[in-house]
C-alpha cells in the first residue's frame, strides 16, 4: 500500500479505525505485483496472456477477502474495521490494475495533456467501507473530452474487474461533466461528496476537489439538506414508515445504516468533517452522540456483513430464516423465557431507534444554526396548531412547537415529562428537538416516586385516553424513552419481536397501533369496516377500561408462561396507579386475560354449535363485557399487520357477538333450537314458493337433518336446493358450484357428491394443489347417502379467490379427484416441496393434537396446531378417514407458519369417541399426520413433546400449552 494511501485511510476511517488503516496488503501484492512485472520488463503483454493476469488478480483478492473474513469471523474483528480493510483489499487491485493497464496493455511513451486520468472511489466505497458484496463505485475523470487511449484503458480495467467477480458501478467524465452532473443530481453530488484519489493524476483530482466545493456545494447547504431529508422520507414511505418491522430492510429501512449514512452526508456537507468525531469540537454532537453513532455503525455493519457472507450476494433484507443464525453469530443466546434470536432483534430495533435519536439532535442543531435565515430545514412533525395556554410556565411555544423555557424545568418538576406529551397533543404541537434531547438527558428522573405520582398519572391516562388520537404522540413518547420508564412494565417490550411469521411489528408498536385503531373506531373514522364495533362503543360505560386494556393486553409478551394471565395481574396493580376505580380495575384485568377469547370462538368453533356459544357467554357473562371484548378484539386483530384483518373475520366475529347477545339479553333458550329449524324450513318453503310443488319442498325438507337446517341461512339454503334439484332432473350425482362473495372477501364453494369415506380430504387435497386455501367447511350428508359439502375459502393474500382461470382448474381438479381421476396425494407431494418460502422453512412449529369431548354437545372436538404446508388439510382429514371418523365442521386459521386445524366429529354410529384407547391412536395418527414435514435434529424435536394426555382433562386441570383454548398469538 502507498503511504498516501494510508494517511488517506487513516483520515477518513477516525481515530478507532488505525488499525484497518494499518493493515497491510503487501504480502498479497507482491506476488501479483512480480506476475504483472514479468509483462511489463521483460516479455511485453498479449492478449493471450489475459489468463495469467486474471488469475493473479484473483489469487490476491481472494487472499485478502478471506483474510479479512477470517479475522471477521474468528478473531471478532469488529465489523467497522472489517468494512475498511475490504475496501483497502479491493483499493491494492484498483491501484495495481491500473498501473498494468497503463504501463503493459496500453503503454504510452509520451502520454498527452489530454490522456491524464485520475481513478476516484466514490460513494461507499469512497468513504472507505465495504461490504462483502458492495458495490465498488468507481469514477475515471479526464481533463477533457473521451479519447481513444483513455477509452481502452477504462474498457480493460472494468472487464478484467468484472471476472474477477466485482460489482461496478462507473462513470467516466471530464471536470466540467462532473460538476454539471453534480450540479444537478442529488444522488450524483452525495457519491462524488465521498471521492477518494485511489491512483492516477493527483492534480487532476485536487483541480476537481477544489470546483466541486466552489461550484457545487457552496451556498447549497440548505437544499441539500432538504433533499437528503426528503429522500429518507420517501425511502421510509416504501419501506412501511417504521422501523420496527421483523424482517427489516438493515440499509434502507428506517433506523438502518442509510440513515446514518445521510447523517454524514448532512455533517460533511455543511461542516467540511471528514469523521463524525469532527463534530464535538464545533459543538453539534457530545462525546456520548459520537459514541452512540459509532456503536449503531458496528452494529448494523455487523449485521450486514453477516447477511451478505449468509446469503452469498448483496441481501440487505433480515428474513426470518437468517435471523437466527445471525442472532447465534453475534453471541444472543436464549435467556429468561426470551429466545436468542429475539433478544437478537430487540437490540436490533433498540439501535434503530438509536439513529432516529441521533438524526433528531443533528437536525435541531442546523436549525438553530439556521433560524435567523428566511426558511428552515424540514423536521418530522406531528402537525402544528394556535397557540393555547399551557398552564405550566416553564413551557412555552415556538413556530408551533413546544419547548422549555429553562432547562432546570424537568429537574424541578420531573411530572412535567409526562405533561410535556399531553400538553403537546392538546395543542397538536410538535414538541422541540432540543426538548426532546433535554427530555432524554432527564430520563433518570423518572423513578418510583414519579411513577406514583398522581399529578403525572392523571396526565398519562388523560393522553392515553384523549378523544383526539393518541396513536402519534404515543409513539413519539416511546421514541423518547419516557413511556418505558414511566410504565416499567411497557419497558419490557419496547422493541420485543415475536420470531414468527404472524406479527409484522414488534410488541410496543403493535400496541400503539391498536389504541390507534380503537381511537379511530370511536370517531367513527372506521365506521364503514367496523360498523358493529362503531356503533356499540357508544354503548361502553367506561371509556377508560377500553384504552386501558387495549394498552395493557399484550404486555406480559416475551416472559415465561402464559401472557394473558400475566398481564391480567399487572393490570391489577398498574390499573389503581393511573386512577381507575375497583370495578374499572376488575373489568381490566378480566379483558386482558381473555383477550383472545373471542377470536377463538370465532375462528375455531362451530358457531351453530348452541355449546360453543354457551361456553363462550358462560365466560363473558355480561353485556359490557361482550362489547369491550369485541371492540378490543378488533383493534387487536387490526394491529397485528396489514394483511391479517379480513371481511371473513369480520363476519365471524359479528356473528359471534350477535348470537351471545340474543344469550345475554335473555332472547335465546333451549327451546330454540327447535323454533329455528321449523323456521328455516318455513323460511326456504317460502323463497321456493313460486318455482317448486309442494311436493319437491316437503321431499327436499325430508333429506336435510337438524344440523342442516341450523348450519345456513335461507338464501344459502336455496341454494343448496337447486343444486340438490338439478341432480334429481339429471341423474347427474356430481355437481360443483362456486360463487365470490366481495363483501366478506371470500369464495363459497359447494360440492355435490356421492357420500363415501376420505371424500372431504380428496377436495382438500385439490383444492390446496390449486392454490385456494380453506379457511372454514361444513359436512352435509343428507338422509339420502348424498354429500352437500360447502367450503369457503381465500387465494394466498386472504381475499376472495375469485380469478375466473384459477376457479375454473380449481373446478376441474376437484371433478377429477372425486371421480378418481386425479390422486390427490400424488399430487400434492410434487408440489409440496416448492410450495414452502425459503424463510418458512426455518420455523419448527411444535406439532400439537388436543381431542375435546366437552366442547360440544354432540361432537368431539380435535385441534391440530403445527407448521403450514400445503396439503396439511389433505394429511390430517385423511387420518381422520383412516381412523373411521366422519368430519361435520372444519375451522382452519392461519397464523404466519402456524396452522390450527378444528374439526368436529363422531364414529360412525354419529356418537363421540370416548375409548381412550382409541383416543390414544387417533392422537398418535394426527400427530405423524401433522409432523409430515417437520424437519431439524432430534434435540430439537424432542423439545416439542407435551403431556398430551393433559388434553383429555377439564379446562380447569390442563397445564400451560395443553389446553384447547390455549391463546393463540394475535
Amino acid at each position: 500500500m502507498t503511504s498516501s494511501n494510508t494517511a488517506v485511510a487513516e483520515r477518513r476511517a477516525g481515530p478507532k479505525s488505525v488499525a484497518a488503516a494499518a493493515f497491510s496488503v503487501e504480502e498479497w501484492r507482491r506476488p501479483l505485483r512480480e506476475t504483472l512485472d514479468h509483462f511489463v520488463s521483460w516479455s511485453g503483454y498479449k492478449a493471450a496472456d489475459r489468463p495469467v493476469v486474471l488469475d493473479a488478480f484473483k489469487k490476491a483478492l481472494n487472499a485478502g477477502y478471506e483474510a479479512v473474513k477470517n479475522d471477521f469471523e474468528t478473531k471478532k474483528l469488529p465489523a467497522s474495521i472489517a468494512i475498511r480493510r475490504r475496501a483497502l483489499v479491493v483499493d491494492m487491485i484498483v491501484e495495481e490494475l491500473y498501473r498494468f493497464t497503463e504501463t503493459a496493455v496500453y503503454p504510452s511513451n509520451t502520454p498527452t495533456t489530454g490522456e491524464r486520468i485520475a481513478v476516484i472511489a466514490t460513494g461507499g466505497y469512497g468513504r472507505g467501507e465495504l461490504a462483502p458484496y458492495s458495490d465498488i463505485d468507481l469514477m475515471f475523470l479526464m481533463p477533457h473530452k473521451l479519447g481513444p487511449r483513455i477509452e481502452q484503458v477504462v474498457e480493460y480495467m472494468l472487464y478484467l474487474m468484472w471476472d474477477l467477480g466485482l460489482t461496478v458501478g462507473h462513470a467516466t467524465r471530464n471536470i466540467d461533466e462532473a460538476i454539471r452532473q453534480a450540479r444537478d443530481d442529488l444522488s450524483i453530488r452525495t457519491a462524488v461528496l465521498e471521492a477518494r484519489h485511489l491512483i492516477g493524476d493527483a492534480d487532476l483530482f485536487e483541480s476537481f476537489r477544489i470546483r466541486f466545493e466552489s461550484d457545487v456545494m457552496q451556498d447549497s447547504e440548505l437544499a441539500f439538506v432538504e433533499g437528503k431529508l426528503a429522500e429518507r422520507d420517501e425511502r421510509h414511505a416504501k419501506m412501511g414508515d417504521t422501523r420496527y418491522v421483523l424482517e427489516p430492510n438493515v440499509k434502507e429501512g428506517k433506523g438502518g445504516l442509510r440513515d446514518l449514512q445521510t447523517l454524514f452526508w448532512i455533517a460533511k456537507y455543511i461542516y467540511k468533517v471528514d469523521t463524525m468525531a469532527d463534530l464535538v469540537a464545533l459543538g453539534v454532537f457530545t462525546d456520548t452522540d459520537v459514541r452512540l453513532f459509532d456503536k449503531a455503525a458496528n452494529f448494523i455493519w455487523t449485521v450486514r456483513t453477516h447477511l451478505h457472507e449468509l446469503a452469498g450476494r448483496a441481501d440487505d433484507r433480515l428474513t426470518f430464516d437468517l435471523q437466527p443464525e445471525i442472532g447465534r453469530r453475534m453471541g444472543y443466546t436464549d435467556h429468561a423465557g426470551t429466545t436468542g434470536v429475539e433478544r437478537f432483534m430487540k437490540h436490533y430495533f433498540l439501535i434503530a431507534k438509536d439513529v432516529g435519536d441521533l438524526t433528531r439532535i443533528l437536525c435541531a442543531v442546523l436549525e438553530e444554526q439556521q433560524k435567523k435565515g428566511r426558511r428552515r430545514f424540514s423536521l418530522p412533525s406531528f402537525g402544528f396548531g394556535r397557540r393555547k395556554e399551557t398552564g405550566d410556565d416553564a413551557f412555552n411555544f415556538e413556530n408551533g412547537r413546544i419547548s422549555v423555557s429553562d432547562k432546570n424545568a424537568f429537574d424541578e418538576q420531573p411530572s412535567r415529562l409526562i405533561t410535556l406529551f399531553r400538553i403537546a397533543h392538546e395543542n397538536d404541537a410538535d414538541i422541540h428537538p432540543n426538548t426532546l434531547r433535554l427530555v432524554k438527558q432527564s430520563l433518570g428522573r423518572i423513578d418510583h416516586d414519579l411513577q406514583d405520582d398522581p399529578v403525572a398519572n392523571k396526565a398519562f391516562l388523560e393522553l392515553l385516553c384523549a378523544k383526539k388520537n393518541p396513536e402519534w404522540m404515543l409513539m413519539a413518547m416511546n421514541e423518547a424513552g419516557v413511556f418505558g420508564r414511566f410504565v416499567p412494565d411497557f419497558g419490557r417490550v419496547v422493541a420485543q419481536m415475536q420470531f414468527d411469521m404472524y406479527h409484522v411489528y414488534t410488541v410496543d408498536e403493535h400496541t400503539i397501533r391498536a389504541l390507534g385503531i380503537l381511537s379511530r373506531i370511536e370517531n367513527g373514522e372506521l365506521a364503514a369496516d367496523h360498523p358493529v364495533s362503531a356503533r356499540v362503543i357508544k354503548e361502553v360505560q367506561s371509556r377508560r377500561v377500553l384504552y386501558v386494556a387495549v394498552l395493557l393486553h399484550d404486555i406480559a409478551k416475551g416472559r415465561k408462561g402464559d401472557h394473558s394471565e400475566l398481564g391480567a395481574e399487572i393490570a391489577l396493580t398498574l390499573c389503581p396507579r393511573f386512577g381507575l376505580n375497583e370495578w374499572e380495575t376488575e373489568t381490566v384485568s378480566w379483558l386482558v386475560r381473555h383477550h383472545l377469547l373471542m377470536s377463538m370462538t370465532a375462528f375455531k368453533r362451530d358457531l351453530d354449535d348452541p355449546q360453543a356459544i354457551r361456553d363462550f357467554t358462560a365466560q363473558v357473562q355480561s353485556p359490557e363485557r361482550l362489547r369491550l371484548l369485541l371492540i378490543l378484539t378488533v383493534a387487536d386483530i387490526r394491529a397485528v399487520g396489514p394483511k391479517v384483518w379480513n371481511a371473513w373475520k369480520a363476519e365471524l366475529l359479528r356473528d359471534l357477538y350477535y348470537r351471545a347477545q340474543e344469550v345475554l339479553s335473555g332472547e335465546s333458550g333451549e327451546d330454540s333450537r327447535a323454533f329455528r329449524i321449523r323456521q328455516a324450513q318455513a323460511q326456504l318453503a317460502e323463497s321456493l314458493a313460486d318455482n317448486w310443488t309442494p311436493d319437491d319442498i316437503e321431499r327436499f325438507k325430508a333429506i336435510g337433518r337438524d344440523t342442516f337446517w341450523l348450519a345456513f341461512d335461507t338464501e344459502t339454503h336455496a341454494r343448496q336446493a337447486e343444486i340438490v334439484r338439478r341432480a334429481w332432473q339429471t341423474g347427474n350425482l356430481f355437481d360443483i358450484v362456486t360463487s365470490v362473495d366481495t363483501e366478506r372477501d371470500i369464495t363459497e364453494i359447494f360440492v355435490y357428491a356421492p357420500d363415501h369415506p376420505g371424500l372431504f380430504a380428496n377436495i382438500a387435497g385439490a383444492m390446496a394443489v390449486s392454490g385456494a386455501s380453506i379457511v372454514d367447511a361444513k359436512i352435509v350428508t343428507l338422509t339420502d347417502g348424498m354429500a352437500l359439502d360447502t367450503f369457503w375459502v381465500q387465494d394466498e393474500n386472504g381475499r376472495a379467490f375469485d380469478d375466473e382461470g384459477r376457479l375454473q382448474r380449481l373446478r376441474d381438479r376437484v371433478d377429477k379427484t372425486v371421480k378418481g381421476e386425479i390422486r390427490a396425494g400424488r399430487e400434492i407431494e410434487k408440489a409440496r416441496e416448492r410450495s414452502l418460502p425459503r424463510r418458512a422453512r426455518h420455523f419448527l412449529v411444535p406439532p400439537r393434537v388436543l381431542i375435546d369431548n366437552e366442547a360440544s354437545g354432540d361432537s368431539t372436538v380435535i385441534e391440530v396446531n403445527c407448521r403450514d404446508r400445503l396439503g396439511l388439510l389433505y394429511d390430517v382429514t385423511s387420518a381422520l378417514t383412516k381412523n373411521r371418523l366422519q368430519i361435520s365442521s372444519a375451522h382452519i386459521s392461519t397464523f404466519g407458519e402456524r396452522v390450527v386445524d378444528v374439526f368436529y366429529v363422531r364414529d360412525p354410529f354419529g356418537l363421540k369417541v370416548r375409548d381412550e384407547r382409541r383416543i390414544k391412536d387417533l392422537r398418535q395418527a394426527l400427530l405423524d399426520a401433522a409432523e409430515g414435514d417437520a424437519t431439524g435434529d432430534e434435540a430439537t424435536r424432542s423439545a416439542w413433546s407435551v403431556d398430551m394426555a393433559a388434553a383429555d382433562r377439564g379446562p380447569e386441570e390442563r397445564p400451560e400449552g395443553a389446553t384447547l383454548t390455549a391463546p393463540t398469538k394475535s
